[in-house]
This record gives structure tokens, C-alpha cells and sequence, in this order.
């Protein structure tokens, strides 16, 4: 006897459907054969589907059965195919009946007593199925609030696979979860994240760190040790607005695609922010394997990347992010398949000046030669400089204000200024595709909302010939100017916008 049941296999990003089909031949010689190109753990499925059953006070008749995960040509992995194969056999044996597998999808793994546990992916697979129009999705009772996030689809948290027999039989109908459940008004907690009023000084980092937040732009920190730099780094989250819903469920998608979403979260709200160790690989950082799977980059997507020892990383590890600082996208090419994943995210580095790294400290003498400095400095190749709009000095922080009573400006005050910011550029873009900040701004964008007074022309006009700057950070310089007089709500750029954008840039040479 012949049965199919309805699943669904993650494809980068996106879900796509597979036919679980279950061949029973009670004549044949006992074996359990699945085929349709399965991995490690689709295979080891066979004896997870066989103690289940049993298990679950069902018949697993010692017979033959062929499995065939469709399309053949895509590759299967993972385990979410437990419960559909299962299904699958219970169907074929006469135990469950056929017709009530029709318009719904089953994902679940299985425990050996039975037990549906989690899978990572839920969200992708139940927009998929939402997409084919599909009536129902069964899931693990713990990835019932992810899938929940998908409207108009019904979704069935599954406890274990004797409670879905009775389910399907009629006789114990499990309730269909209650959306009602998940509270999307309710703003995101900000507690436990750093703030700006526990900095003491650095006032000039903290404003780069604003403009930077306001239009979404790429910051390089340079101190010696202690400065704080990365304590900076780890305020920025404070200062960001939160996620849309749209963009909540854009990077929700990519954790649970990656199996990060904590236990309790079902959709992010707080802007990602990732900081890989040094030792990161280059499949780590941009994503990779044999069948890719988003890095480092993706799940920093609509949020920060923070890379501390920026020069300890590797040097072909740092030139992988060339392509998505530019493009805001990644894609993936293996002999099977290409796969993109998003990249829009929002580069913090930090580094010392120098190995021992106190080159330039009034304080602490540095011990490098200049060429140990030089080598160490040129770690970071111009293409890479090029794509950074903001470099910033981190002094050492002065004994009578490290430990002064007085509190810096908080992170709410700064977020309030960011968020009118963002507004004023969502109200210029309108609804053109792909911007979202003054840094995803293309040339055309460029010559129609970069509109400079006269003076402000001149200044920028010298400061690009004395400083011999590239085309590249021409166009940075003019779009950190744009986000400059957004946040001092200015419709044309001006002298001091202009100004404060150019000492932003690099200067040469840095020894």
C-alpha cells in the first residue's frame, strides 16, 4: 500500500515542499530503504520512526517498506522528516487514515518514545506553506508561537505522535494554537544592554557612534587598551530604533533557520548584534558549507557586526566582507547551488594602533619600530579602508573623569534622535526599493537628496583634492554629510555638516 504526506525541507531562506512517499510491501523481505538523496540524520530517521511507533502503542509490522523523500534531485537534512515518514508508515499499515493528511504539513522530530521535539527552520517552512495555500501546519508544541507569527494558517502543536493518532482519528482533537498568545505591540525590553550614561568621556566617540546609528554607517575605532572601545561598541544596540515588524520577521526568519531563536522568543525584536572571535573562519563569517547556511554577516542583518582585534582577524577572512559591505547581500555558489542570503548590516571595528598598542598614547611609551607598525597597519588593504565611513580616535579616558560622579547623556535620549533621523530618511525615500538608511543610498539617490549650499560645495570640493580622495569616499562623504544634517534636521547639507563628515575619514599617512 502506497501513502504521502506533506513536509517541507529548508532551501537557503526559503521552504520548499517535499513528498514523503511510504511504499508497504507485506510480502517482501523486512528492510526500511529511504531514497531522494537523504543525509546522515534523514537516515537515521528509520530507527527513530520504528522504536516511535512501538513506542507509541502502534503496530510497526516487521515488513518492507521504500521511502521516498521527492523532489529526488534536492538534498534532504536534518530531522524534521520524522514525523511525515511516520505518518507515512502508519498510513500505509491502516492506522491512521489517508484522508486526513490531505491539505496540511507535518514537521517534527521524534523521540524514541514518541515525543515531537523541536526543529529548527519553523518559520520559513510555515510561510512556505501559508504560500501554497495550505490549510493547516502540524509543529512541535514548542514552535508553536514561531509558526504562529504566519497569519491566516492554521497551526496544531504537536506533543507526540500517539496524541496526533487520536488527533487525526477524531477522538482527543488537539486545539489549534491561539495567536492571541503572542503580544506584538508590546515594545521590546531594552534592559541589560550598555549605556551611554555609564560611559565616562569619550564625548567625541559617542557622537561618531550617533551619526554612524542615524544613517546606518560603517565605524573603525582606534585606541590603546582600555579605552573602552568595545564598551562603545556594546551601546550601540541602545541607540538603534527597533525592528519593524517587517524587519522583525526578516531576521527571525534567518535565527530560525539557524537554530539561535532563544527558547522563549519567538520573533526577535531587539537589532542583532554579533561579535565573532578572531579565529573565525571564512564559511563562519559569510556563511557556507557543503549545503550553505547563513554566517555571521546574515545574522547581523538590520543590526551591528561588531569585530574586535579587527587586525587579528585574517586577512582574506576580512577581504570576504568587501563584496556585502557593498552589496548588502551574500551569495553562495557550490556545484549544486547558488544561494543569496541578506547582508544588510552595520560594520563596527576595533583595533589598537599598533602590536604593543600604544603608538600615539601620551602616557605609555609605544616599543614598535616603525616598520613592525607599518606591517601591522597594513593588515586592512585600501578597498577594505574604503568602504568604512567613519574612523574615530578612543583616547584613554582621564583620571578625573573616569572616576567622576557625572553621568553622560542616556542611550533613550540618543535613540530619540536617531529614530527622527531614520524618519526623515524613510520620508525621503518614500517607497523606493532597497533604501532604508543614507548608507544603502546608490549614485542616482546620491545626486537627488545630497543637495549642498554653495560653501558647503567648496569645502568638500577642497577637502576631496587635498585629501585625494576615491570616488567611492567621495560618494561616503557625501552621504555621512546627508545623515549629519538629518539629525540636525537640516534639508540641505551644510558648512558644518560637510565638515564634521570630513574629519570623520581616515587621515593619511596614519603613522
Amino acid at each position: 500500500m502506497l501513502a504521502s504526506v506533506t513536509s517541507c525541507a529548508i532551501v537557503g531562506l526559503e521552504g520548499e515542499l517535499i513528498q514523503v512517499e511510504v511504499d508497504f510491501n507485506p510480502y517482501g523481505m523486512p528492510a526500511f530503504t529511504v531514497v531522494g538523496l537523504p543525509d546522515a540524520a534523514v537516515q537515521e530517521s528509520r530507527e527513530r520512526v520504528r522504536a516511535a511507533i512501538r513506542n507509541s502503542g502502534l503496530q510497526f509490522p516487521n515488513k518492507r517498506y521504500t521511502v521516498n523523500l521527492a523532489p529526488a534531485d534536492l538534498r534532504k537534512e536534518g530531522p524534521a522528516y520524522d514525523l511525515p515518514m511516520a505518518l507515512g508508515v502508519l498510513a500505509a499499515t491502516d492506522q491512521v487514515p489517508l484522508e486526513s493528511l490531505v491539505g496540511a504539513i507535518f514537521i517534527g522530530e521524534l523521540s524514541l518514545d514518541g515525543t515531537v521535539r523541536h526543529v529548527s527552520g519553523i518559520l520559513p517552512l510555515t510561510l512556505r506553506a501559508a504560500e501554497e495555500g495550505f490549510e493547516r501546519v502540524y509543529v512541535p508544541e514548542e514552535d508553536a508561537p514561531q509558526a504562529a507569527l504566519v497569519p491566516e494558517i492554521e497551526i496544531i502543536p504537536v506533543r507526540s505522535l500517539g496524541q496526533l493518532v487520536e488527533h487525526l482519528y477524531g477522538l482527543q482533537p488537539i486545539p489549534p494554537f491561539v495567536r492571541s498568545d503572542i503580544d506584538l505591540s508590546l515594545p521590546p525590553s531594552l534592559d541589560g544592554l550598555t549605556d551611554f550614561a555609564d560611559i565616562k568621556g569619550q564625548e567625541h566617540a559617542k557622537r561618531a557612534l550617533e551619526v554612524a546609528a542615524a544613517g546606518r554607517h560603517n565605524v573603525l575605532m582606534t585606541g590603546p587598551p582600555g579605552a573602552g572601545k568595545t564598551l562603545l561598541a556594546r551601546a550601540i544596540p541602545g541607540i538603534l530604533p527597533t525592528m519593524s515588524l517587517d524587519e522583525a520577521l526578516e531576521v527571525t526568519r534567518i535565527y530560525s533557520v539557524a537554530d539561535l531563536l532563544p527558547h522563549d522568543t519567538p520573533l526577535m525584536r531587539i537589532r542583532p548584534y554579533r561579535a565573532p572571535h578572531h579565529t573565525v573562519s571564512e564559511a563562519g563569517l559569510v556563511g557556507g558549507g557543503s549545503w550553505p547556511r547563513p554566517g555571521e554577516i546574515s545574522l547581523a542583518h538590520r543590526g551591528v557586526l561588531f569585530l574586535d582585534e579587527l587586525l587579528e582577524f585574517g586577512m582574506h577572512t576580512l577581504e570576504v566582507l568587501r563584496q556585502p559591505l557593498e552589496d548588502k547581500v551574500v551569495t553562495i555558489s557550490r556545484a549544486r547551488v547558488a544561494l543569496s542570503f541578506p547582508a544588510n548590516f552595520m560594520l563596527v571595528g576595533a583595533m589598537n594602533p599598533c602590536p604593543c598598542g600604544y603608538f600615539g598614547d601620551p602616557v605609555k611609551p609605544c616599543t614598535c619600530t616603525p616598520n613592525m607598525i607599518a606591517r601591522y597597519q597594513s593588515r586592512l588593504s585600501g578597498p577594505l579602508l574604503d568602504r568604512i565611513d567613519i574612523y574615530v580616535d578612543v583616547p584613554r579616558v582621564e583620571y578625573d573623569k573616569l572616576m567622576g560622579d557625572q553621568q553622560g547623556e542616556s542611550s533613550a535620549a540618543v535613540r530619540e534622535r536617531v529614530e527622527q533621523a531614520w524618519e526623515r530618511q524613510r520620508r525621503h525615500f518614500g517607497d523606493t526599493p532597497g533604501l532604508f538608511a543614507n548608507s544603502d543610498m546608490r549614485v542616482g539617490e546620491i545626486q537627488k537628496f545630497c543637495v549642498l549650499t554653495p560653501e558647503a560645495r567648496q569645502v568638500l570640493e577642497l577637502s576631496v583634492r587635498r585629501m585625494q580622495l576615491s570616488a567611492r569616499a567621495y560618494h561616503r562623504v557625501l552621504k555621512l554629510s546627508r545623515t549629519i544634517a538629518d539629525l540636525s534636521d537640516s534639508e540641505r547639507i551644510e558648512v558644518q555638516h560637510v565638515a564634521e563628515a570630513i574629519q570623520y575619514r581616515l587621515k593619511q599617512p596614519v603613522m
